[in-house]
């Protein structure tokens, strides 16, 4: 391994992406413990602890689907590792964020100054494919609509970290993040304890204390359940496993039953009153009495349980209006708004096709720059200028042109580059980075770390599992008086605690 690291990137051409670990001349700091730590390792061994890290995910379920087939989530056993001063900005940054976006979804469904007083046109709202007028007269009981959020942040060229998109309707991931601690801790035991790491095992107990907050008015003792689609959704295996750390009923549609305004669940004593709703589902398919009538997976008269304060539901229905690619281009002026403040984490460039001059700059460079549907996730949908062909950019300037709305242009942005171990070689791939943020109503808390996820073949600049994507254990060094003994004996006691939680036998 120390050989691998001084020939790091030497093989690969030249790229104007940062990379994380080496400047061009030696490795940055961050990286210099791990360094170390690794350099005794020969490859073989370390070969040998990679396939048991993947049998291991595989045991226990940590899988994702594609095309009907399940595979193990692919975890590279090299962290992303990042210093406290550098976390320190993301932490402001996604908090200065999340309250933003509150007290924006909190207008929008209300008086809607913003747009009286010209921040945003209201017909981006109103022709936004996530905006249900339903969601108007619902009122949160301790006025949070966005309980958790994943923004997704890049390191641009110049390694300034800025925000790619917002995801405050289901955000999912934070399973891989605990996992991939526990996973990498089993792997690497020895590295792991050279490192001062802040701690993630904590984010199912800060969960819990966020959904008891928003229980309705009066309830003192709240009954709070996970509803999830099934056992044959891509994301059920982190439904399971944040209902079993919290030590709260996983429950399907089916499992709940509406009566006289409230949300009750079916048990073996009878019906059981619900109060907070930790919802895995879309709007779309929640009530079938507001929205797709022919969905099975919510609870007819969930809506008006939760519109006459008798239920609240996390994340707030409606919430979806944020994802919108489009309103991203507004957040830094909504940011400036409501708070008076310069964004902390800047937004990618971006082009809204929707207005006319930015059009017509995009489609004469439409093989420059990426193309986005502003309702689109996973990947789905983009269109990378510079790697498609003739008839992709004909195709993709029709659809523009038909529907110029629906879509957004920013730069191809090289993604940053970390180490990454893939068949037996060392070499940078692009990474992202996920920090997950939970809300209960006084403060915002980030967990120190978030998903990384990893493009891992040559030169791929999209991240999503589904395109062969996968993840990274991310370290945020605490600095000197950051982690407290106390704090580093929690983290050894929570990790035990989400072992047993998780264990292959328990799922079996």
């Amino acid at each position: 391994m120390g050989t691998m690291f001084e020939g790091y990137g030497t093989t690969e051409p030249a790229s104007p992406a940062y990379d994380e670990m080496f400047d061009g001349e030696s490795l940055r700091s961050p990286y210099l413990r791990l360094r170390d730590s690794l350099g005794a390792m020969t490859t073989p061994e370390l070969i040998s602890r990679v396939e048991a890290l993947q049998a291991s995910y595989l045991d226990q379920g940590v899988t994702f689907d594609i095309g009907g087939e399940e595979r193990a989530f692919p975890l590279d056993i090299l962290p992303r590792v990042i210093e406290m001063d550098t976390w320190s900005t993301i932490e402001r940054g996604v908090q200065q964020r999340v309250k933003a976006l509150e007290m924006f979804l909190a207008d929008v469904y209300d008086a809607g100054t913003v747009f009286d007083d010209g921040v945003i046109p209201r017909r981006v709202i109103t022709t936004s494919s996530h905006f249900h007028r339903a969601a108007a007269t619902i009122r949160p009981a301790n006025g949070v609509r966005v309980h958790v959020s994943g923004i997704d942040l890049i390191r641009d060229n110049a390694g300034e970290f800025r925000v790619l998109e917002d995801n405050v309707r289901v955000p999912s991931g934070v399973s891989y993040v605990m996992t991939n601690r526990r996973a990498i801790a089993a792997a690497l035991p020895e590295t792991i304890a050279q490192h001062r790491i802040r701690p993630v095992a904590g984010y199912p107990q800060r969960l819990l204390a966020a959904l008891r907050a928003a229980a309705p008015a009066g309830v003192t003792d709240p009954t709070v359940v996970v509803l999830t689609p099934g056992v044959y959704n891509g994301a059920y295996f982190e439904h399971a496993l944040l209902a079993r750390t919290m030590g709260v009923e996983l429950v399907e549609g089916r499992d709940l039953v509406c009566r006289r305004g409230e949300v009750m669940m079916r048990t073996t004593k009878g019906l059981a009153p619900v109060h907070v709703i930790y919802r895995r589902i879309d709007d779309e398919f929640l009530d079938p009495v507001h929205f797709r009538p022919d969905s099975v997976l919510g609870c007819p008269g969930m809506i008006d349980a939760a519109r006459a304060g008798n239920v609240t539901l996390a994340n707030a229905v409606g919430n979806g209006v944020a994802d919108d690619k489009l309103v991203y281009t507004y957040l830094p002026d909504i940011i400036r708004y409501y708070l008076a403040e310069e964004p902390v984490l800047r937004n990618v460039d971006t082009w809204r096709c929707g207005d006319a001059d930015a059009r017509e700059e995009v489609l004469d460079r439409l093989d420059e720059l990426v193309l986005k549907p502003v309702d689109g996730s996973g990947g789905k949908g983009i269109v990378i200028g510079p790697r498609a062909s003739t008839d992709e950019l004909d195709v993709l300037r029709g659809k523009v042109l038909e529907d110029p709305r629906s879509w957004i242009a920013q730069p191809v942005v090289q993604l940053s580059t970390v180490p990454t171990f893939v068949d037996g070689e060392l070499g940078p791939r692009h990474v992202d980075l996920r920090p997950f943020a939970v809300n209960d109503g006084m403060r915002t808390w980030v967990l120190p770390g978030g998903l990384t996820r990893v493009a891992l073949a040559k030169g791929e600049l999209i991240v999503n599992s589904s395109r062969g994507g996968g993840s990274k254990d991310t370290w945020v060094l605490a600095g000197h008086g950051d982690l407290h003994q106390q704090e580093q004996q929690q983290q050894q006691s929570s990790a035990i605690d989400l072992v047993e939680a998780t264990s292959p036998e328990e799922d079996a």
